[in-house]
């Protein structure tokens, strides 16, 4: 016995070096080994509709870019990760490395329709890249200013003063690392920042000389030369043995910007910073603050301002219910006299409608059940994604993961579903129990995946990555009527075994003829106001909840 509670306890001792986010491992590496750059698809706050990376004519790897294997979450949120020609070792900086040269298109000019390059330029497209699972940061420099952005990546280019689209074909990659305290000589990625350049390079193609025999030191990389270049910045002249990375103030005294056509030579800078205040577990935190980009004052705000909105309404209804059940009660606990006997008082105020609150609807009491049950589906969903996102499973570091979530924990739930409209019903004495369940398994889904093809076909027509493939298709349709709807079905068949819900009051057999209403009693208006005092103590916090999902 003893044995086994000190097993028990090494255990727990060892369980207590877990990284907080669980089922991501970091990644270590040692000098010079190779660090894998990859690119995701290019999104643009101008239209919903992101396009994949290699669709601009942007420099290639050799052999072609290769997709990353990618989960369904991914899938359907868009993410194409591909492979690219960028070459990283790991603290080994490098200076005003040649890329590629590569046509950008036709020339920009009135009356002639502008090449991809810069149609995406004027859309704003930005590029997302990722080292080590982390998304690139972007570095934005002028004469005043330095800005970081930690979200929507790095511009493809810019439009200049004199409204022509410009590309930036240079960027300094500058990595954090820290060195990792249990292993000895590994280090890990803590940050990734891009800063974007637009040098127009007077070059000259050159061919690659692979015959070149000249000895190499042990792990250094190759420099690969497409151009000579005739008017380098002091970055890439090899006549001042590359000592200085890319700046702006470099780019700014004596180059012009390279325009969004015709030949562009891509060069970039690579620069490794060690970061021994950041470690490995933290270095999602400054994405999900956003640096600070809104000030915390702005959400205590808004919360304050939803507490009052909360408060003063509660507070309102039930001064209002209070005071009309004081006057109930006193009227009904008082005396009646002679008179008041004779003339028979009719009932009045909550006795008007006891007996018809809970009498099932006229209409379509089948109806009724199958949105509470889908409802009540939908319910169960939101409150498990947010336990498991509250707990680290749904980091942002796992891709895809909150869509896949949300969409297994819709599935599984079905059985909730079925169960609450199968209790339902029975309890509005309804007979039709087969169609009640097959409507709770194929109305909801079956709407939103109708809009969902649709949706599908407008971003295959545009060549979006939104566009999922016919495979995802077939797994969405496997979930839904391989799990989602037996579960219905299995949770419909223990809801009809149960009991009918007991009501508090009878519910007589006439129902009490309902007066004509004033106009502000009737549904348009009581819908717009129902909905505007909700929406008021929720819309800030709704809209950072909105730009976070775009």
């Amino acid at each position: 016995m003893k044995q086994a509670v000190l097993i028990l306890a090494s255990m727990v001792g060892m369980g207590a070096d877990a990284f907080y986010l669980p089922g991501v491992n970091p990644q270590s590496f040692s000098k010079g080994d190779p660090v894998k750059l990859k690119v995701n698809k290019m999104t643009s706050t101008h239209t919903l509709l992101p396009v994949d990376y290699y669709r601009l004519p942007f420099c290639q790897p050799d052999g072609g870019p290769v997709m990353d294997n990618e989960n369904l979450g991914e899938f359907l949120a868009g993410d194409r990760i591909e492979s690219s020609p960028y070459r990283l070792r790991m603290r080994e900086d490098m200076f005003c490395e040649q890329l590629c040269i590569t046509n950008l298109g036709r020339e920009e000019a009135k009356g002639v329709s502008p090449n991809k390059m810069v149609r995406a330029i004027r859309k704003e497209y930005h590029n997302n890249w990722i080292v080590d699972n982390l998304s690139a940061a972007s570095k934005v420099e002028d004469d005043a200013t330095i800005t970081t952005r930690y979200w929507q990546g790095f511009p493809v280019g810019f439009i200049g003063d004199d409204r022509m689209a410009y590309v930036n074909n240079h960027v300094n990659i500058e990595i954090m690392y820290h060195a990792v305290d249990t292993e000895v000589d590994k280090y890990r990625v803590v940050r990734f920042t891009v800063e974007p350049f637009s040098v127009k390079h007077d070059f000259e193609e050159v061919e690659e000389d692979d015959d070149d025999n000249t000895p190499k030191k042990e792990g250094e990389v190759k420099r690969i030369r497409y151009a000579e270049i005739n008017n380098p910045i002091y970055a890439c002249d090899e006549k001042k043995g590359f000592k200085n990375h890319t700046s702006y103030p470099m780019i700014k005294s004596k180059h012009e910007p390279q325009p969004a056509s015709g030949k562009a030579l891509f060069t970039y800078d690579v620069i490794w910073k060690e970061n021994k205040n950041l470690h490995w577990a933290s270095r999602w935190d400054i994405y999900l603050s956003m640096d600070s980009a809104i000030p915390a004052k702005v959400h205590w705000l808004s919360i304050a301002n939803s507490m009052v909105i909360v408060f003063v309404l509660s507070a309102m209804i039930a001064a209002i219910l209070v005071r009309n059940l004081r006057r109930d009660f006193s009227r009904y606990n008082k005396l009646a006299t002679d008179e008041e006997k004779a003339e028979e008082l009719e009932e009045f105020g909550w006795k008007l409608v006891h007996a018809d609150v809970f009498r099932p609807p006229s209409t379509s009491p089948l109806l009724l059940s199958v949105f509470c049950g889908t409802g009540m589906q939908l319910l169960c969903m939101t409150f498990l994604t947010i336990i498991f996102s509250s707990i680290g499973f749904l980091s942002p570091a796992n891709r895809g993961a909150l869509v896949m979530a949300e969409l297994l924990m819709f599935v599984l739930m079905g059985s909730v579903g079925g169960y609450t409209t199968a209790r339902l019903y029975k309890t509005f004495k309804g007979k039709s129990w087969q169609r009640a369940t097959t409507l709770t398994a194929l109305l909801f889904p079956g709407c939103a995946f109708c809009l969902f093809i649709v949706l599908n076909i407008i971003a295959k027509s545009q060549d979006s990555t939104d566009a999922v493939p016919f495979t995802t298709l077939i797994v969405l349709l496997v979930l839904w009527f391989g799990i989602s709807t037996p579960l219905v079905f299995f949770g419909a068949y223990f809801g009809y075994k149960q009991e009918t819900i007991e009501f508090p009051v009878t519910t007589s057999s006439i129902p009490r003829q309902i007066p004509d209403q004033p106009w502000y009693m009737g549904i348009p208006f009581t819908l717009i106001v129902g909905g505007i005092l909700p929406f008021g103590s929720c819309f800030v916090e709704l809209y950072f909840i909105l730009a976070s999902v775009w």
